[in-house]
């Protein structure tokens, strides 16, 4: 059996070890594929596997020995799925493998607001407290998380874990779901959608991108929040108006905004957040620990397995 990895890199720049796929079958890895050679390269090949790079149905078309298709992720939208599914051809991507590591970061942007932990170390290093007429100083307002309130858009694997960290920051949680005839989580009070936004002193996405979810934060939407609180994005760029997140930042209507993800990435062609102030921005890389590209490799792999056995696990079309 061919198999070829299209984009190999992000997953794997050097730190895991191709072996158990390599295991299977004849197996080509590549650390990036421009879209002129995804054909040329993926030609003949029966098992054929992407992170970024897209498939769609002119693609797919072209690939007449195509069996299956695995996303090197969670998100599938680069895989032209109805095209798939008309030709037979399974999905399967690696649902859950970054939520720890995805759940941790959002929990990194917030204590940065809370404490300025790296500008009062520069400080400190600049020769500021040893300056001090007192023994101590701070240069931004410090927040005690517990008795503050945490709201969760979407409460999936990843929700669902943040919301049991902020249970034992003692931060009160609420959450809005499209499924709210079921029990809600232990310390998690489920909320409509415009609640969610007026309660919220920290407010953190965890919702898939969807045509109802593009620009879920928007200038009516932020204007539901309160002025002061802080957003946190790890989940989809598009999810923002970055335009209008960007004015509610300069305004001060938002305190601090942290996010993992941009509408463009790399943003090539800018972006209004990049200069706005009190904006946290890392490059996508809050699913990128080791720990968490390891059960994404062993995920890929046991799913081909699967599928060579004749069954099909964590299909997606």
């Amino acid at each position: 059996m061919k198999l070829i990895v299209l984009d190999g890199y992000t997953l794997n720049p050097g730190d895991l070890s191709w072996a158990a796929l390599e295991a299977l079958g004849d197996c080509q890895v590549h650390d990036r594929t421009p879209p002129d050679k995804v054909v040329e390269r993926a030609e003949g090949a029966e098992v054929v596997f992407t992170n970024k790079t897209l498939l769609p149905a002119k693609v797919l078309a072209d690939l007449p020995e195509l069996k299956y298709i695995g996303v090197l992720a969670t998100g599938c939208n680069v895989v032209d799925l109805e095209a798939a599914a008309e030709r037979g051809i399974p999905v399967c991507n690696a649902a859950g493998y970054s939520s720890p590591s995805v759940a941790q970061m959002v929990f990194v942007y917030i204590l940065h607001f809370a404490h300025h932990a790296k500008e009062h170390s520069e400080g400190v290093h600049a020769g500021k407290w040893s300056a001090n007429d007192d023994f101590c100083y701070w240069d931004y307002p410090l927040m005690e998380l517990a008795g503050l309130t945490m709201g969760i858009y979407g409460l999936g694997d990843i929700g669902t874990r943040v919301a049991r960290i902020a249970n034992a920051f003692g931060l009160k949680v609420i959450a809005y779901t499209r499924h709210p005839e079921r029990p809600a989580p232990e310390g998690v009070r489920w909320v409509g959608k415009r609640d969610l936004f007026a309660e919220s002193d920290i407010l953190t996405l965890h919702c898939p991108l969807t045509p109802e979810t593009e620009k879920l934060i928007d200038t009516e939407r932020l204007s539901w929040m309160k002025t002061g609180a802080i957003l946190i994005n790890t989940g989809r760029g598009p999810l923002l108006d970055e335009s209008a997140v960007a004015e509610a930042l300069e305004s001060g209507k938002l305190a601090g905004v942290g996010i993992d993800v941009l509408s463009q990435e790399p943003p090539r062609d800018g972006s209004p957040l990049l200069n706005a102030r009190n904006c946290l921005i890392t490059p996508h890389l809050a699913w990128g620990t080791k720990a968490s590209r390891q059960r994404l490799m062993d995920m890929t792999v046991d799913n081909v397995k699967a599928f060579m056995a004749g069954s099909i696990q964590n299909r997606v079309n």
